[in-house]
């Protein structure tokens, strides 16, 4: 799967919210999330702009994630399964000579709006944010999907120029 993704900074999030309800987005939701992030024993993904996590929220889930495909969006190829042992797969994980390098916490409130994934996330140590994806089975095309979610962003107040590539892992990484 490609994961089709632009993310900016959001000042407001209350008006943030209203807004995206204003546009027609249906709620679905608000999750806490804990994502302990991984680097692998021989390569550094820093390097390599991927990434591999475990996410914790209602359910559990591995999830690696590849490299930018583009300078302009967050678009990478992604590949999630569920895990029903979260510590356990850490633990195979750290067996396998697997590091942990930081747990991104947020809360995350999802909309949908067609078939695009909006996220409202308050990230610890971070601030407001809005996602704006569309998962998509191959990387045809894919440049039209950035378009469209640009068109959203736009209408909902934020230019294309205050999109953020940074994942929140490298945002932390770099208060440090």
């Amino acid at each position: 799967m490609i994961e089709i993704e632009v993310k900016a900074r959001v000042d407001d999030a209350r008006k943030m919210e209203r807004a995206i309800i204003a546009m027609g987005a249906t709620p679905m939701g608000i999750q806490d999330q804990a994502d302990t992030y991984y680097n692998a024993p021989n390569r550094n993904f820093e390097k390599t702009d991927e990434a591999l996590r475990i996410r914790v929220e209602e359910d559990a889930f591995l999830t690696y994630k590849g490299p930018k495909m583009d300078a302009l969006s967050k678009t990478r190829q992604e590949f999630q399964t569920v895990i029903k042992e979260p510590e356990t797969m850490g633990n195979i994980l750290s067996s396998l000579g697997f590091f942990p390098v930081a747990t991104v916490t947020k809360r995350r409130k999802n909309y949908r709006l067609g078939d695009f994934f909006i996220s409202l996330d308050e990230v610890r140590d971070l601030g407001s944010f809005i996602e704006v994806e569309i998962p998509v089975k191959n990387s045809k095309n894919y440049e039209e999907k950035v378009e469209s979610i640009l068109k959203i962003v736009e209408k909902l107040g934020i230019s294309r120029t205050s999109t953020i590539r940074e994942s929140y892992l490298e945002m932390i990484l770099g208060k440090k």
